[in-house]
């Protein structure tokens, strides 16, 4: 494929832009062998400084030149960029689930208020080596992409410039898919975007793949396996265990999905009697944003949903909620113990840093990491036992407890994506691995090629490959 985005003729081609060699960033770029081009995925590049700078590169191609995009869910390394290449001419359709497009319009906006935060906060203290610090974005981007979306339902046929697009529920958040991009001469692209565990507490399984002539399967877990009682024993463990040294517990969590999870969780644990019934306050007002969605979900009877969620997990008469700023800072030094739960899941920006930047020089506080940290954030820096954090210019010591606990990733394991696979009624001619670190993404690749005996390949970089 050229700069115009031309592709030898009866051939379509199959470009890795983002979300291969990191789990961010993902961006998977199609060529069709009539001529159009469609970008599966949009998403933003997060971590450390070398891959955001990614986000400034240009685009390969002319963004205008792009036919649509398919949206597999609305996080935000799978639509944050969105706006960016509004802002560079795209103005075709947006294909996603009316869950993903309402998601994403929380999230986008969202992401255009940090961004423009950031900046001038840099600006402000001269922290950045940018002069001046600019967002990658603004808001008006943001509402041109929302003008954009086409929303779609699972199942239904759409029509790519003679392709034939299908979603699939995928079971990672809600409105989440797996993408099915049938091509002219038949040929079956599938891309599995982030594939939901069959356990998820809120959501329904993955809808099973019969057929895939090329795979493009994730792999944020592929050297893992996820232990689901240990881990709800280990927040209770953790939880219990800060209250009575006069602590409070900070849980980074993504605002979409993950604090829902965190919320039910808690639920559980409390009508258990398993933790101290100390107050939980939720302080993103994304995050609740992001509830009333699932809320009207559960209102609507999404099929989304599994059948025994009701409102009352979601909505607990012991939730608070603290929507301004005024009522956050006031959880920075709270009176007594209590529980937290702020965006970003990966620390990376948000309400979050700030509790951080309080709460961590504590040692009778505690951080929960919950769910996959990417290299470079904040949380894995927390993880592998980083003994400060650079917040805002300054170097934070780290004196609070860390613990992690992977097992509340809504993220198929190893074991769960190849039960996935398995449904396959044949095997595919290539299956690519992406959206996973080098170890996760080599083990999963051998393990395909070893148990279920298919050719696969670990995606490079910019590389292309016919279809």
């Amino acid at each position: 494929m050229d700069r115009s985005g031309r592709t030898t003729p009866g051939r379509g081609e199959l470009t890795f832009l983002g979300g291969v060699g990191t789990v961010t960033g993902s961006k998977f770029l199609l060529a069709l062998p009539q001529g159009g081009r469609v970008l599966l995925d949009c998403g933003l590049f997060q971590g450390g400084r070398a891959l955001r700078q990614r986000n400034w590169d240009s685009f390969p191609i002319p963004a205008e030149s792009l036919s649509a995009i398919v949206l597999s869910h609305a996080h935000l390394d799978h639509c944050g960029y969105l706006p960016a290449l509004v802002r560079q001419g795209f103005g075709g359709p947006v294909h996603a689930t009316p869950d993903t497009a309402r998601l994403a319009a929380i999230v986008l906006r969202d992401s255009a208020k940090l961004m423009a935060d950031e900046a001038e906060h840099a600006n402000t203290h001269g922290w950045s080596r940018h002069r001046p610090a600019l967002p990658l974005y603004e808001e008006k981007d943001v509402e041109k992409a929302l003008e954009l979306m086409a929303p779609t339902e699972h199942g239904q046929a759409v029509d790519l410039d003679g392709a034939e697009l299908r979603l699939h529920r995928a079971g990672h958040i809600l409105g989440s898919s797996w993408s099915e991009v049938t091509l002219t001469d038949g040929t079956v692209l599938v891309h599995s975007g982030d594939l939901g565990r069959p356990v998820h507490p809120l959501l329904k399984p993955p809808e099973p793949c019969p057929h895939a002539d090329t795979m493009l399967i994730e792999s944020t877990y592929g050297n893992r396996r996820h232990n689901d009682a240990d881990t709800l024993m280990a927040m209770a463990a953790a939880v219990n265990r800060t209250v009575r040294r006069g602590g409070s517990v900070l849980i980074p969590a993504f605002a979409v999905d993950r604090t829902e999870v965190i919320i039910y969780r808690l639920h559980q644990l409390r009508q258990a009697g398993a933790i101290a019934e100390v107050p939980v306050f939720v302080d993103s007002p994304m995050g609740l944003s992001a509830r009333d969605v699932y809320l009207r979900a559960i209102a609507g009877g999404s099929a989304e949903l599994r059948p025994e969620v009701t409102r009352d997990v979601l909505d607990p008469g012991w939730l608070r909620e603290l929507r301004t700023v005024e009522e956050s800072m006031s959880v920075n030094e709270p009176a007594k113990p209590c529980v937290i739960i702020s965006a970003s899941g990966m620390a990376s920006g948000g309400r979050v840093v700030h509790h951080l930047r309080h709460l961590l020089p504590d040692p009778r506080m505690t951080v929960l990491v919950v769910g996959f940290a990417a290299l470079g954030t904040r949380s894995r820096s927390l993880v592998d036992g980083a003994s400060s954090l650079e917040i805002h210019g300054d170097h934070v010591p780290v004196r609070a407890e860390i613990v992690n606990l992977p097992g509340f990733s809504v993220h198929s394991d190893a074991e769960e994506t190849l039960a996935w696979l398995r449904h396959l009624q044949q095997r595919p001619r290539m299956t690519y691995v992406v959206h996973g670190e080098p170890e996760a993404a080599a083990t999963l690749r051998g393990r395909i090629e070893r148990e279920l005996g298919w050719r696969a390949a670990t995606a490079c970089p910019d590389e292309s490959v016919p279809l």
